[in-house]
């Protein structure tokens, strides 16, 4: 049986390594258009590999996967997060999990993957620097330099875009217009003057139902971090549609108007001669507080026995509802991952097989499935390439 991978990333190698498990007499090739294999792999995590999540913080599927929750929830059935570990673990690779539910190689280095892949990759051809252009089914792909090959199956896992323009030109498939998930904010102003600052917030766009909490970091072009980045994932589209522009609302304390007006008022009469800068809520920096405190015209130097009603009114409303305006996406173009692709209602649910060319299969991010931050997009690629590899062993 002649088997065409096109594209060496996550889901394609590990398609190709779960196959020669399977039917070790296959002919694979796999077709990769960069000069390296697993090339994102490899830098992923900061270089470290955030392989898959336990998953132990996340009490919703739909958390973790914005799109493609549904067929995530039935596709993990068949290949787990721990199924993920118990196979790298196999193959020689000792993991740790981070308090943060990540898990990692212990060698905390990303390039330990790559070569557990490659080494269990023995036996496939890789073509690297040879891109596909086209494919013509059942089972012909068409390579740039126009040479066509033959193939009893073919697996797409190209990731997300760019894709090659023409690779499924012709072929009659439903599709999400795709556009960039998982990046930082530009803020334009002072909020900048804070950069490396680090605090536990939750953040929403004003007027919509995206919300998501956790570390938010400021940067010196506006806002990152896991807070971020989740809401990045969650409002792809919108912002996208917005011409990413919108309006962030920060809640700096992570809790409702009554609390944080409690919550200020105990500080402030239990230290009545102090200043207010003095006084700032625990999970706030000095600096932060001095901050809000002067973007809510209140003055730093005034004394805690004099603070009113007004006063501890104005300071709630900004610890609660911080607004700032999106200028744009961070200027750095370090999106990862891609909202969009092949629509989930071209594919079989429980073999990716496309519905309307038998022989042609898609995994990882070509589809219409994506996720937050935390290891969740490697689960993917890893579960839906092992999918495709049942399916084709098992036809």
């Amino acid at each position: 049986m002649r088997i065409a991978i096109i594209g060496c990333g996550a889901a394609g190698a590990f398609c190709g390594a779960v196959l020669r498990e399977m039917l070790p007499s296959a002919d694979i090739t796999l077709f990769e258009a960069h000069t390296k294999p697993l090339a994102k792999v490899a830098v992923t995590g900061g270089g470290r590999c955030n392989l898959t999540n336990s998953f132990a913080g996340i009490r919703s599927l739909a958390e973790a996967y914005p799109r493609g929750e549904k067929l995530m929830k039935r596709a993990l059935k068949v290949f787990s997060q721990e199924d993920t570990c118990r196979w790298f673990e196999r193959h020689g690779v000792q993991l740790v999990l981070q308090e943060d539910h990540c898990w990692f190689p212990a060698s905390q280095d990303a390039m330990e993957i790559v070569r557990t892949l490659l080494r269990a990759l023995d036996g496939a051809v890789i073509r690297t620097g040879c891109r596909v252009r086209k494919i013509l089914p059942p089972g012909d792909v068409v390579l740039e330099n126009g040479a066509r090959e033959s193939f009893d199956a073919v697996v797409v896992t190209t990731g997300g875009a760019p894709l090659h323009p023409t690779l499924l030109e012709g072929l009659d498939l439903p599709w999400e217009a795709p556009v960039p998930s998982l990046f930082t904010f530009l803020i334009e102003g002072p909020l900048r003057s804070l950069a490396g600052t680090v605090a536990q917030a939750s953040v929403s766009l004003q007027g919509t139902p995206y919300r998501a909490e956790g570390p938010l970091l400021v940067t010196d072009w506006g806002v990152s971090g896991p807070a971020v980045l989740k809401l990045s994932s969650y409002a792809a589209r919108f912002l996208a549609e917005s011409g990413y522009r919108a309006d962030l609302v920060v809640n700096w304390l992570q809790a409702n108007e009554q609390q944080v007006r409690a919550l200020l008022a105990e500080r402030i009469a239990a230290q009545p001669r102090k200043l207010l800068s003095s006084v700032h809520p625990d999970g706030l920096t000095a600096r932060l507080w001095t901050f809000l405190l002067e973007r809510s015209g209140v003055p730093a130097e005034l004394r805690c026995e004099s603070v009113g009603k007004n006063v501890l009114n104005r300071l709630t409303d900004r610890l609660i509802h911080d607004v700032y305006p999106i200028a744009g996406k961070s200027p750095f173009k370090e999106e990862f991952v891609t909202c969009g692709g092949v629509s989930l209602s071209a594919v079989h649910p429980a073999t990716l097989a496309c519905k309307k060319y038998p022989g042609l299969y898609f995994a990882g991010e070509i589809l219409d499935i994506d996720a937050i931050t935390g290891g969740f997009n490697l689960q993917a690629a890893w579960t839906t390439a092992y999918l495709v590899a049942s399916a084709i062993t098992n036809p």
